[in-house]
């Protein structure tokens, strides 16, 4: 089967010279499609222009440069889509699969009958399909919802996203989400009490994690957050310069990045909502508890005892951060309820499986 992933820097994590980053839906399309490279399918990422090659192999994946389709700019996506087109023309996928939300996707809805690939959708967050999106951008919204429910196959990454597309007469096969490998053993000690990892965007609320530095002097903090709203990261810069319980790293390379979970206690989250976040998996794979603040998919916390799940309340969130650190033997069965979570629900053979089931 030949598939082929449109996604703007998916490459980066394939490159293990690279030091740049990018977010969670680039990790997992690197690994799924390294994954099914491995697993003798021909694979290619459509990838945006960021100064690489074109018809670069990198772990067995194809990368094509299709231009600057990702920029953000409406004048550069319609620049690229004669590229794209004749990529997709050159390549003849059996499937096209875009992870997460894009005007895109109704761009490659259209293709479609001129190209005879099937489409796919795979659901990244929950306000791609719980309406969430269409209110805050009503015409790419729209537009986006519109290619989704035209899509040949969906996968959802958690069960509540398969129950929404259901309730929205679609569906959707369930797949969770692939790991990346740990390379190093886990270290005997860890040095941070607690950690914080994403792009600086809104819907991550970066400053409550600041709130929560403030409010526990005595316990130390490390917060790594690449630009991206870039008023907001230069906010969040200058008010953790004042902080002297924390270490501020503006990114870490995802090839470096699992000794940061390592090094943690415990990770916290928080995001307004998200669909089923790496850094739960990569906190899994260092044993590091969690502490969410409004991110729980699928009941996990409940079902693994793997942190302290606070229902959108920060008052809660700071009592079970205090208690935590305070209680290293109940701290340490949190920790094994991660590493359990991970080895439990992540296994990239069978997800591997599980996604081509939903497309053969």
């Amino acid at each position: 089967m030949k598939i082929l992933f449109l996604s703007s820097h998916a490459h980066w994590i394939l490159d293990e010279t690279q030091q740049r980053t990018s977010g969670g839906a680039e990790l997992q399309v690197a690994l799924l499609a390294r994954q099914l490279a491995m697993t003798n399918h021909d694979v290619i990422i459509a990838a945006g222009d960021t100064g690489q090659a074109d018809h670069i192999l990198l772990q067995g994946v194809k990368i094509r440069n299709v231009g600057k389709f990702h920029t953000g700019r409406f004048g550069e996506m319609l620049g690229a889509m004669p590229r794209v087109f004749t990529v997709l023309r050159e390549e003849k996928p059996d499937w096209v699969v875009v992870m997460g939300w894009t005007a895109w996707l109704f761009a490659l809805w259209l293709f479609r009958p001129l190209l005879g690939y099937k489409l796919d959708f795979i659901c990244a967050l929950d306000s791609e399909i719980n309406g969430a999106f269409v209110r805050e951008k009503p015409v790419l919204g729209r537009l986006f919802d519109f290619a989704v429910r035209r899509c040949d196959a969906r996968h959802a990454i958690t069960r509540d996203q398969r129950d929404v597309f259901t309730k929205r007469g679609m569906s959707a096969t369930l797949y969770r989400y692939l790991i990346f490998p740990r390379k190093t053993q886990l270290p005997s000690a860890k040095a941070v009490d607690f950690l914080w990892v994403s792009r600086c965007q809104t819907i991550k609320r970066p400053h409550l994690f600041l709130d929560l530095v403030e409010a526990m002097p005595g316990s130390s903090f490390e917060m790594i957050c690449p630009p991206e709203n870039c008023e907001l990261w230069e906010s969040v810069a200058s008010r953790a310069s004042n902080l002297p319980n924390l270490r501020f790293v503006e990114s870490v390379p995802y090839h470096e990045i699992q000794s940061r979970y390592d090094a943690a206690r415990v990770f916290v989250n928080t995001s307004e909502w998200e669909g089923w976040p790496n850094s739960f998996i990569q906190s899994g794979l260092g044993r590091t508890a969690l502490l969410s603040l409004a991110v729980n998919p699928d009941g996990i916390f409940e079902r693994f005892g793997l942190g302290c799940y606070a229902a959108g309340e920060f008052e809660k969130l700071k009592a079970y951060a205090e208690s935590m650190i305070a209680d290293a033997a109940v701290l340490e069965g949190m920790q094994s309820g991660c590493a359990s979570f991970v080895a439990e629900m992540h296994d990239n053979t069978k997800e591997t499986e599980a996604f081509l089931g939903g497309i053969r």
